[in-house]
Parts: structure tokens; C-alpha cells; sequence
């Protein structure tokens, strides 16, 4: 079966800097609690997906993950500029970055291929006392990345983030004018894309968003949510295996009957 490495976000943010989350946009994103995952229904997802078309093809017709989806789930931004900058190439260029936007640089053991450990941003994030201005940003830059690399734009490596995210937060009143709602469906639709082709043996992205979609849209597959009027929409399942340990082990035969028999209707 296709491995998911699911990064949940353990990363809480220090109180004192939520005003900066909402100017940044991503202050609903923060919200989102563990959401566990769901294997078998992912594999059965990732089957019925058509990357000529983009959509899932089920028996009843064709449907897909759309912008609108994404708001509700991830309560994120749509309108803006299209998530792009020049990457960082260079270990010079990322310790010269690091140090102009965090006052920091990572060491090479900090450091894995193209992107910085974790445990590095978080121990920063930890460390900064937050008395001026300039550290509350730092602090928001820091929670944001950890964001984009666990529950929003996640890699496979799930222990490092790419240098590419740096750049895009240098300016920090420019971070809310991105469109990171886009950037996130983007990448899911890319994810599901290769994990659909036959020698892929493992899938990324936000498996948060990809889950909580086919649980709003499909929801006799959902485990029961344990806080229902909640937003974003995926803090409705937050925790969710609390509740319900049954769904947890269902098996991908489960899903795939359910899918089978779906009806119009």
C-alpha cells in the first residue's frame, strides 16, 4: 500500500503575537489541531484520481478539491500574487538570509540537502524573547514555515524545510498579499499526481486538507467530528481517533466497497 507520512502540526504559537498571525493571514491556519490520518482511505483516493483531468473519477461522475475547499479547510488567503520567488541555490545564500531575516544561521549539521531541520526553527522560535517588534515577527516567520511544512505544504522528508520558503517572508508586510490557498491546492494536486503513477511508492503534501475534503464531501467515509461547528473546517475531526478508535482500522477494502456502491442521490 502507498505510504502517507502524514506531518501533524504539534507547533503552537506564543499568545503575544496573534495580532501579527492575522496581518500575516495565516492566524485561522494556526488553529488546526492534529488530524490524524486515515491510510486506507488515502490509498483508495489516490486510485480513483485521473492527472489528465485532475479530478476523482467515481461511479458516479468526476469531482475534485477546489479554491472554495480550501478557504473553508485551511482557512487561508485565495486572492493575492501566485506563490513564486527565486530559491535560495547556495549555503552562503541561505546563511545570509538566515541571518538578515532571523538574526541566525544554521550550521551545516542543522542543515539537510536543500532545506533546515526542524529542530532547528523550533529551538529558535523558543529562544526568542519576545520585548520589540523585530523578534515578534521573527517569532510569526518562524511558526509560518513550521506551518507550510507540516500540515500545508509538506515534503517527504518530514523532519527539514526547503530553503524556497525563506524569500517569500523576507518582507514581512508582503506575506499576507500571497495567494497560499492556491499554493496549497497546487501542490496537492501535484502530489496526487505522482503518487497515482504505478512506481510511486509514497505520497506528501497536505494530507490534512485531501482528508477533510473527502470527509465534508463524502460523509458517510468520516469518522465522527468531535467539535462540529468549528473553524477552519479541519479542527471539526482535531483529535479525531479519541472518539472514534473503530474508523482508525478500517481497512482499504472499507473504503473501496464504499466507493463502489456510491449512488447519486
Amino acid at each position: 500500500m502507498l505510504t502517507c507520512d502524514h506531518s501533524v502540526s504539534s507547533d503552537r504559537y506564543d499568545d503575544r503575537v496573534e495580532e501579527h498571525l492575522h496581518f500575516t493571514g495565516f492566524y485561522h491556519a494556526s488553529q488546526i489541531g492534529i488530524v490524524q490520518c486515515q491510510k486506507a482511505l488515502v490509498y483508495t483516493l489516490v486510485k480513483r484520481w485521473h492527472p489528465d483531468t485532475h479530478t476523482f473519477h467515481l461511479l458516479i461522475g468526476e469531482c475534485a478539491v477546489t479554491l472554495e475547499d480550501v478557504a473553508m479547510i485551511l482557512g487561508l488567503p485565495m486572492d493575492g500574487l501566485p506563490v513564486t520567488r527565486m530559491t535560495i541555490s547556495s549555503v552562503e545564500a541561505l546563511e545570509a538570509e538566515c541571518l538578515h531575516q532571523f538574526g541566525a544561521a544554521p550550521r551545516m549539521s542543522e542543515c539537510r540537502g536543500s532545506g533546515i531541520k526542524l529542530t532547528w526553527l523550533r529551538d529558535l522560535k523558543e529562544r526568542l524573547q519576545l520585548t520589540d517588534e523585530e523578534n515578534k515577527q521573527r517569532h510569526v516567520k518562524c511558526h509560518i514555515i513550521l506551518l507550510l511544512d507540516t500540515i500545508l505544504l509538506g515534503d517527504k522528508s518530514g523532519s527539514s524545510v526547503h530553503w524556497k520558503f525563506l524569500p517569500l517572508l523576507r518582507d514581512f508586510g508582503s506575506i499576507a498579499q500571497f495567494s497560499w490557498g492556491s499554493a496549497c491546492l497546487a501542490h496537492l494536486y501535484r502530489a496526487l499526481c505522482r503518487a497515482s503513477r504505478f512506481d510511486c511508492k509514497k505520497i506528501d503534501s497536505s494530507l490534512t486538507l485531501l482528508l477533510v475534503w473527502a470527509w465534508i464531501r463524502l460523509p458517510f467515509l468520516a469518522p465522527v467530528p468531535r467539535e462540529p461547528r468549528s473553524f477552519p473546517l479541519a479542527n471539526r475531526w482535531r483529535n479525531w481517533e479519541r472518539g472514534d478508535r473503530r474508523f482508525r482500522y478500517m481497512k482499504l477494502a472499507h473504503f473501496r466497497k464504499a466507493f463502489d456502491d456510491l449512488q447519486e442521490g
